[in-house]
């Protein structure tokens, strides 16, 4: 499908955002030493920053390994390069090596948890919120709950607005590409 927006997104600075947006600016410089593309083209929205990291960043049943793998897959799925590339890092910062990074965007897992986890939240991004009766009762077998169940389609959702944001803007990617599989 041909991309029909004409409208460049430039990757807004620093100078250029609100000064509620500047501050958030400065501490992601602080943690992490940049402000990722993507974080900063969220601050065209003088609210949407702050908005977006709050909810990112909320407590959540899952664990940070399980968030990684989700946001991969759901990356991969909605087939955005950026969020792809940026989760490849932060999977190998949260102990996941290439081979399961390679699975995970696979849809799959040696780990039959994590699998079951990948496998869900994979199906119900491609079916919009549907998903099959069998990897739901696989889920629930591999221990997860209702409470995980609610939050990793929070997580999803949180992946899929990224997705979504750089599937339009094409903003640059600023973390080693991810290669395509």
């Amino acid at each position: 499908m041909e991309n029909l927006v004409k409208t460049e997104f430039n990757v807004p600075t620093r100078e250029q955002v609100t000064s509620r947006n500047q501050e958030i600016f400065d501490n992601l410089n602080k943690a992490l030493g940049m402000v990722p593309n993507l974080y900063a083209t969220i601050a065209y929205s003088d609210h949407g920053l702050k908005r977006y990291l709050d909810f990112q960043n909320a407590k959540t049943s899952l664990s940070n390994k399980e968030k990684e793998a989700v946001n991969l897959v759901v990356s991969q799925v909605n087939g955005c390069v950026y969020c792809q590339s940026a989760h490849l890092v932060l999977g190998k910062m949260n102990g996941f090596d290439d081979a399961q990074l390679l699975d995970i965007r696979k849809g799959k897992s040696e780990n039959v948890k994590l699998n079951a986890l990948v496998k869900l939240a994979a199906d119900l991004t491609k079916n919009r919120g549907n998903a099959s009766s069998d990897n739901v009762e696989d889920f629930f077998n591999q221990a997860y709950t209702k409470e995980n169940l609610v939050d990793l389609i929070l997580q999803i959702s949180d992946k899929t607005a990224m997705n979504y944001l750089h599937n339009l803007t094409k903003v640059p990617v600023d973390f080693p590409i991810a290669p395509a599989i």
